[in-house]
């Protein structure tokens, strides 16, 4: 059995708005996120996490979903909602967490990332990193280049088994860690998540243009 985590606690504050009920494709940003796990045959359930501000808003829409079977209050930190939805998810075997902001998701990759995870313990989706990376000081001035081979941009959905995944969280707690994803929390227990090469997009939205260029990819696929 799989459970998905979907993240929807964030504020929104670099992007400027609410960024997920802004309309993509003609739904809400969340929408596309919560549609693509709806469909992913592997998915038996999802817990979507919320901030107070939409709580009743993320209610209404996600009575559509036939997976959805909770929508619950996130906290501060994003390990903090991610907790709340571990503490809600129902006696699984592997759990997803998901980006909420991340629309372009589709079933096809979570179907992937879940196989890998039965196979390993734990996988994430990732992107190769393309660009040249530098190294810059105090003052931004470059000193120095990072080899980008097997450098990779973590996305989700990041995949794990059940007890792996609640002990790392229950490390991080004791040892009052700061973490920005699952993978760091489940290398803090001596855990290793393989790498899924993403075959399609999956960017998040965080700036206003994001939303454009979402449109256009959704546009390729047939989606708008």
């Amino acid at each position: 059995m799989l459970s998905a985590i979907i993240v929807a606690a964030g504020s929104s504050t670099r992007a400027g708005f609410d960024k997920l009920f802004a309309p993509l494709a003609g739904r809400p940003v969340i929408e596309h996120s919560i549609r693509a796990f709806e469909r992913a045959q592997c998915v038996d359930e999802v817990i979507v996490v919320s901030r107070e501000a939409i709580f009743p808003s993320l209610r209404a829409l996600t009575g559509q979903f036939r997976k959805v079977r909770a929508v619950v209050q996130g906290g501060e930190r994003r390990q903090d909602s991610v907790r709340a939805g571990l503490d809600a998810v129902s006696n699984t075997d592997f759990i997803a967490v998901h980006d909420a902001a991340r629309p372009l998701i589709t079933a096809k990759e979570i179907e992937r990332v879940f196989a890998a995870a039965v196979k390993h313990g734990a996988a994430a989706l990732a992107a190769p990193v393309g660009e040249t990376l530098k190294i810059a000081d105090r003052n931004q001035c470059v000193i120095g280049s990072i080899d980008r081979e097997n450098v990779f941009a973590m996305q989700t959905p990041q995949i794990f088994a059940r007890d792996l995944l609640v002990e790392a969280y229950n490390r991080v707690a004791k040892d009052s860690l700061a973490i920005t994803d699952e993978v760091s929390a489940v290398q803090h227990v001596g855990g290793h998540a393989t790498i899924v090469r993403a075959e399609d997009h999956n960017p998040k939205i965080t700036f206003p243009n994001d939303l454009a260029m979402a449109e256009l990819i959704l546009r390729t696929r047939g989606q708008s």
